[in-house]
């Protein structure tokens, strides 16, 4: 089975969207943190609410990284 597909945006840089399986969720938002000379532990935090559906813990990590993810249709 493939890995579902999310729509990452950085809420920081209008036009920064990507489209990532979920296991990549954490490196990307990573490497954007990266650029900004930030480290966190936050990506992975996001990461594994996205992969079990907490929405909630998504929608609250998101908002302390200025990232929003979405699932992409299938």
């Amino acid at each position: 089975m493939r890995d579902r597909l999310y729509r990452v945006s950085d809420r920081l840089h209008e036009g920064r969207t990507v489209a990532v399986p979920g296991n990549e969720i954490a490196h990307v938002v990573s490497a954007w943190l990266a650029e900004l000379g930030a480290n966190s532990p936050l990506p992975d935090d996001l990461e594994q609410a996205v992969r079990v559906g907490d929405w909630a813990a998504a929608r609250t990590v998101g908002d302390q990284l200025s990232v929003y993810v979405a699932v992409i249709a299938a």
